[in-house]
């Protein structure tokens, strides 16, 4: 139980910050105006607060990654790291308007049931091999 405590807390804070990253980029871009490769647009961007939580969203990821990696299973925790593929998919639907289409939501059941699948194969052979 408190193994399973570990991996919820540790998922859904890389997922916390995965999206956090994700949406400060694009609230930056949003804000920072069309891309042209002058150092006034990187200052525009720059002067962007959503750059910065950007960069605290990154930070958070590789502190969770580590930590999440130090205990957990490298396949399962690899997989289980893309459920913020599916996490930005719904905040750009509810925050940003963005119309999903049909393709995009069996994707997004894909990734979840194929998480379930490994973490589910994943108990059984823990359980197998404890005894």
């Amino acid at each position: 139980m408190k193994k399973a405590r570990f991996y919820i807390l540790g998922f859904s804070a890389l997922m916390i910050c995965d999206t956090l990253t994700q949406i400060s980029f694009k609230l930056a871009s949003n804000h920072g105006g069309d891309f042209f490769m002058q150092i006034e647009w990187f200052l525009s961007i720059f002067s962007q607060p959503w750059i910065y939580g950007a960069v605290l969203g990154y930070l958070g990821s590789f502190v969770a990654w580590m930590t999440l990696l130090k205990h957990a299973p490298v396949g399962p925790a690899f997989a289980a790291s893309h459920l913020e593929v599916v996490l930005v998919l719904i905040v750009s639907a509810v925050y940003f308007g963005d119309r999903l289409s049909p393709m995009q939501i069996v994707g997004a059941l894909l990734i979840v049931l194929g998480i379930l699948c490994l973490s589910f194969s994943e108990s059984k052979q823990e359980n197998v091999e404890s005894y």
